[in-house]
């Protein structure tokens, strides 16, 4: 195992030998650099304040994308580049082209929130030329201003190409010799660090991953630590030991099978929007309200899966689509008695889909469990996970010919939200026009996100009309008995729940009529 932490501060190296797991990048610059450009506003990743730039290498080639340091952990930049706002000044005291946007603009006023805009438009930057405004909305939802307005900040965004050709961006220029750097850093190695309050690992490889679970059944897994950060800044906990996925390459690919794509635990939210929007618009609408980009970026989907929250937004829509689960842990420890199967755990489901097969023959040492998402939930925060295992892949099916879907999310505001209610549905029709299978699935509903039995059971055989959605929506009450919290009554939840089976008959029955605040992306061309 490597005991030292190494990443690059701009251009500078920077390696640690002892840190709390836990140390947030936001402190480490704010108490330990006193780089306090980075400023911290509400400590859960909501305003956007404290973004920073982290560049990593993405199958070789270097990507930067924009993330909250008040929730990221400092030894997850391994390997990493980390870009402040102290970073983008040049030698001469010149200001970036962001930057001087920003004041040609008059996109600040008390300047708080500052910084967090301009590198959250650096970011957009250097991975985009001229966005559209519609993208620069984009990415800046993740970011609030109090005083100022969006419209002269969404002016700087425009603006900022103009101002400097991108062939002149000192960023741009040195991202090939960045990279190079980054790939020198890399190794096989596993990652160890320990500090005051406990031990942070970070494996390599997913072999490594294996046995570290079954070595430390006590650990947090953290991949994106979008919810995980919040345990720290807010509830205070103590996490030891912390085992990070985020350096296990073969965890973030996303791959087409043909029938399905495969997407690895560690794929971001930002990759998991794109590839999903491929099957459906109505995926990419339900996606692009995932946090705002810096949650996107950070966050996963075997994360959002594996939390196990009863409002994550992705798994409803996974459930209406049959997705399965891949779980796998090491073969080698099973074998030395370290994990004692219990009864009936020694062999897979009887049922998989066609495709879950393809997952169990790596031959690579781990013993993998392919299972329906839908049965991987319990109860409140409790999985089907045995001893020993983690969320390795999720095989998400594509839509077939006679099939309608549609995914739904109701909160309090648009964007940075977290749900009261979401609603997935799948319909498949027959030749004959008629229902021949139903799979509804809402989150936000009960202690678990779950289909609705009853409801599906009231569509099948018959045609999708009025009549049809009325018999589902008045069997709703026989498979729920909603929460009735902050967020929303369990009436209210009751209420939405069968407008959302409305919705969905509108927008498939009729085409000209519209059903949302924002039209979809593919349909409009805008948010």
């Amino acid at each position: 195992m490597r005991d030292r932490l190494r990443f690059l501060l701009g251009d500078a190296l920077i390696e640690i030998e002892r840190c709390e797991p836990t140390l947030t990048v936001l402190d480490w610059l704010r108490l330990g650099r006193r780089m306090t450009g980075t400023k911290e506003g509400c400590a859960e990743g909501d305003c956007g304040a404290c973004t920073v730039v982290v560049g990593r290498l993405d199958r070789g080639r270097l990507r930067y994308e924009a993330v909250n340091a008040c929730i990221r952990f400092l030894p997850t930049l391994d390997g990493c580049q980390l870009l402040t706002v102290e970073h983008l000044k040049g030698a001469d005291g010149s200001l970036h082209p962001v930057q001087q946007a920003m004041v040609d603009c008059h996109g600040s006023q008390c300047g708080f929130c500052t910084p967090g805009f301009v590198m959250s438009l650096l970011a957009l930057r250097l991975n985009e030329a001229e966005p559209s405004i519609a993208r620069i909305e984009d990415a800046l939802a993740g970011n609030l201003c109090r005083c100022t307005g969006y419209e002269p900040i969404i002016a700087a965004g425009r603006r900022m190409d103009e101002l400097a050709p991108r062939g002149a961006d000192r960023f741009l220029r040195a991202r090939e010799a960045v990279a190079a750097r980054l790939a020198a850093l890399g190794d096989s190695e596993t990652l160890a660090l320990r500090g005051e309050s406990g031990c942070f690992y970070a494996p390599a490889t997913v072999a490594a991953l294996a046995e570290l679970v079954v070595a430390h059944p006590q650990a947090t897994l953290v991949a994106g630590a979008t919810d995980v950060g919040l345990w720290v800044t807010k509830a205070m906990k103590r996490l030891d030991p912390v085992i990070y996925l985020g350096r296990i390459e073969a965890l973030r690919a996303i791959t087409d099978e043909g029938d399905h794509l495969r997407f690895g635990a560690m794929a971001n939210n930002s990759d998991v929007r794109t590839a999903l929007a491929a099957l459906s618009p109505q995926l990419d609408e339900l996606m692009r309200r995932f946090g705002g980009e810096q949650v996107r970026n950070a966050g996963t989907i075997g994360g959002n899966i594996a939390n196990g929250s009863p409002i994550g937004d992705l798994p409803p829509a996974l459930i209406a689509l049959d997705a399965t689960l891949v779980l796998a842990r090491s073969r080698h420890c099973e074998r030395s008695g370290a994990i004692q199967e219990g009864p009936g755990e020694a062999s897979n489901p009887p049922h998989l889909d066609r495709f879950a097969a393809r997952a169990m023959t790596a031959g690579d040492g781990l013993a993998r469990r392919a299972i329906p998402l839908e049965s991987f939930f319990l109860d409140y925060r409790k999985q089907d996970r045995r001893p020993g295992e983690f969320v390795e892949a999720v095989l998400v099916p594509k839509l077939a010919s006679g099939m309608l879907f549609h995914a739904s999310k109701v909160s309090k505001r648009f964007d940075e939200d977290i749900s009261a209610v979401c609603g997935a549905f799948r319909l498949t029709l027959g030749d004959d026009g008629r229902i021949g299978e139903a799979r509804l699935a809402y989150g936000g509903m009960a202690g678990i996100p779950k289909r609705v039995k009853a409801a599906e059971a009231a569509l099948v055989g018959r045609r999708w009309t009025e009549t049809a959605a009325a018999a589902a929506i008045a069997a709703l009450p026989q498979d729920f008995a909603p929460l009735d919290d902050m967020r929303a009554s369990a009436q209210y939840r009751m209420k939405v729940a069968g407008n959302l089976l409305r919705r969905f008959l509108i927008e498939t029955t009729q085409a000209r009529t519209q059903t949302r605040v924002a039209g979809l992306l593919t349909e409009t061309g805008h948010g």
